[in-house]
């Protein structure tokens, strides 16, 4: 895999086509060693029948976020990444405008990177608290 796709917003929003980033809406605005931005306009789609912002949309955007900034912060030689644990803490949720996610590595080891993603509404309100941990993956 090039990773020279994870380097750029434009890059990973390339690579997202015709997979489950791009069905959702995701868009990313900005990526850099050890950070993610990206947003999702919210549409009927994205909503649980009750009406509310379904869970897993949430959950998608920022394990989508974690997922890509991880393989941005890979460290020299290693060839991709798996999820190995991922928690999400709800605090609010949001029927229509734009969410947004920053995802940040708080720990970038060898063998294991721990990522924080904060996940907001419009109003700039934290609607969600997620955290992952990485495994590295290496050629054989």
């Amino acid at each position: 895999m090039d990773l020279s796709s994870f380097e750029t917003a434009d890059g990973l929003n390339a690579i997202s086509e015709g997979t489950l980033p791009e069905l959702l809406g995701i868009r990313f605005t900005h990526v850099a060693h050890g950070l993610c931005r990206a947003e999702l306009l919210l549409k009927p789609v994205h909503m649980a029948a009750n009406g509310f912002l379904h869970a897993a949309t949430v959950i998608a955007l920022a394990d989508t976020a974690a997922g890509y900034g991880c393989m941005a912060s890979l460290p020299k030689g290693a060839m991709g990444f798996t999820t190995i644990e991922l928690k999400t803490n709800f605090v609010k949720t949001a029927r229509d405008g734009t969410v947004r996610v920053e995802a940040c590595m708080r720990y970038g080891g060898r063998t294991t990177q721990v990522w924080d993603a904060e996940v907001e509404t419009d109003d700039s309100q934290m609607m969600a608290a997620y955290r992952c941990t990485q495994m590295v993956l290496w050629p054989r």
